[in-house]
């Protein structure tokens, strides 16, 4: 079953669940009526900070989104060109690569994000409860972190607690490859 599939399904069958209507979950979530009804139906794979908030309203983890329970194990395997991929917000900002996808019960998320030239993570900063690691092996992203500026370039790193004000843009010439973690799994 296709990851857009997966998620559509399952926020439709927790919010009918709490008997829910999708307008209440789009007051509750801070998330637009419009978005929750296109990953319901899935015709979007919603980022990682709206599946936060969806996640949030229900007390849940982003894992109880994307990964069905039959095909989690306690030891993964991933390579090139087999990994469950993502969009962040639009072709524009960020393609992810989850290296965690299948982990049963993982405590973290580890992606392998390739970021286009000029991507972006909006003008808004992002926070929510956790820690991440950013490491860049290719290119050079700048990370805002409560105002203060890291220009990270490839071998560089960098660790934060999340509920701190950040974002990110790609200033480089060219795509940056990054391996991205955040840990726990975070709702909020």
């Amino acid at each position: 079953m296709r990851i857009k599939k997966i998620v559509g399904k399952k926020l439709k069958a927790i919010r009918l669940k709490n008997d829910m209507t999708i307008q209440e979950l789009a007051e509750r979530s801070g998330v637009s009526s419009n978005m929750i009804s296109r990953v319901e139906r899935g015709l979007t794979i919603p980022s990682v900070e709206i599946l936060m908030k969806l996640a949030g309203v229900f007390d849940k983890s982003i894992n109880y989104f994307v990964e069905e329970v039959s095909t989690t194990h306690e030891v993964v395997f991933t390579s090139p060109g087999h990994r469950d991929k993502t969009v962040y917000d639009d072709e524009n900002n960020m393609h992810t690569e989850s290296l965690t996808s299948g982990l049963r019960d993982p405590q973290f998320m580890s992606f392998l994000c390739t970021v286009p030239e000029g991507g972006t993570s909006g003008h808004k900063n992002m926070f929510h409860p956790g820690d991440e690691l950013i490491y860049i092996m290719e290119g050079t992203l700048r990370i805002s972190i409560a105002g203060e500026q890291h220009v990270l370039k490839p071998g560089d790193g960098l660790s934060f607690k999340s509920h701190l004000p950040h974002r990110w843009d790609n200033i480089g010439d060219g795509e940056a490859k990054v391996l991205w973690t955040l840990s726990p799994f975070t709702i909020i």
